[in-house]
């Protein structure tokens, strides 16, 4: 989502580019989806500290004989330990992207061996200098990362009208859009921080006869768990979907991440954060009045039938995220910029 208008503008000016992932369900089928061609190099090591080290090195490995093959310029990756260490290792400037200083293990991977950090404006350079990163080494731009995609975004109506029939929603009911927390990462696994599942039970024990409740899942065992838990209750996506044309399906957006969270509110949703961690891009959609957060399940389900019934409120909503969205910049061509004037 966020890479692809980078890969086109790089395509278009001339230049060679390698585009490469691990194996990871989501990045996989959403290449297939924004047709991108992707060489995937080794796989997501899971919850456990150990497999996560050892698919991590088992990744290094390979990619440097690819990478050492190539002979790039430039590397450009969303805080990747795999790529950084690489770039490091093979002298190749390291370009970095980072909206989540609250995933400590990885920054601490990344952001010493970046050469420069592009980051949003409402993360404090402070957040990022713990990590060894100076502050002449950090480009901060006014926006947040789905700014990238959602400024270019273009959804037919025959698209929505298709994914709707997929996924076989009641056309007379609201639909409440569910995203899952990202339980494997290490900002969550190695805390042991406890599930937002009982939220999402309330969820659909007050909500489920009246209103369709589609959950968007991460991973496959999250997948088989939440489908048998709400079987005849809620819809459980079984495949990848564009994740912005979903949302547009949405009347309510509950999420318990970030990213999704922050693309749900910058199209004008009401948005309800249940993330089980704490940070700043949710902060400043807190006090920017975009998206409200719940901390018990009574405040959830609370929130949810007052922004499902309150069309004042859907539709103040949508006009500040226009008028918010509208001002900020776009972190592509800040990239591209940069990199092309230091070429």
């Amino acid at each position: 989502m966020f890479f692809k208008p980078a890969l086109d503008l790089f395509k278009e000016a001339g230049h060679e580019v390698l585009c490469t992932s691990r194996e990871y369900r989501e990045v996989v089928e959403l290449s297939k989806i924004k047709q991108i061609h992707l060489k995937i190099v080794g796989r997501h090591g899971g919850a456990g500290k150990y497999e996560k080290l050892r698919e991590s090195a088992n990744r290094i490995f390979e990619l440097s004989h690819m990478i050492k093959q190539f002979e790039p310029e430039v590397a450009v990756a969303f805080s990747s330990p795999e790529a950084s260490r690489v770039s490091f290792g093979l002298g190749i400037s390291n370009i970095g992207f980072n909206d989540s200083p609250h995933a400590e293990a990885v920054a601490r991977l990344t952001i010493p061996l970046m050469d420069h950090l592009f980051s949003p404006w409402v993360i404090p350079y402070s957040a990022w200098n713990t990590f060894g990163i100076p502050k002449n080494r950090i480009t901060r731009y006014r926006a947040l990362d789905p700014a990238a995609w959602l400024k270019r975004s273009h959804l037919s109506s025959s698209s929505t009208s298709n994914l709707v029939n997929e996924i076989g929603l009641e056309v007379s009911k609201k639909n409440v859009l569910i995203r899952l927390e990202e339980t494997k990462a290490a900002y969550i696994a190695d805390k042991k921080i406890e599930s937002t599942i009982s939220m999402i039970d309330a969820i659909v024990d007050n909500l489920s006869a009246t209103t369709n409740i589609i959950i968007l899942c991460r991973y496959e065992d999250q997948i088989s768990e939440i489908t048998k838990r709400y079987e005849g209750k809620a819809y459980v996506m079984q495949n990848v979907p564009d994740g912005t044309l979903l949302i547009s399906l949405a009347d309510l957006f509950i999420g318990a991440g970030g990213t999704m969270t922050a693309e749900a509110s910058l199209l004008g949703k009401p948005a309800i954060s249940i993330a089980p961690v704490r940070f700043y891009v949710e902060k400043y959609l807190i006090n920017s009045r975009l998206v409200r957060r719940a901390v018990t399940s009574r405040d959830l389900v609370r929130l949810s039938k007052r922004m499902l019934t309150d069309k004042h409120y859907t539709s103040s909503q949508e006009n500040r995220a226009r008028y918010i969205l509208d001002s900020m910049d776009d972190p592509i061509d800040k990239m591209f910029t940069f990199i092309t004037s230091h070429a």
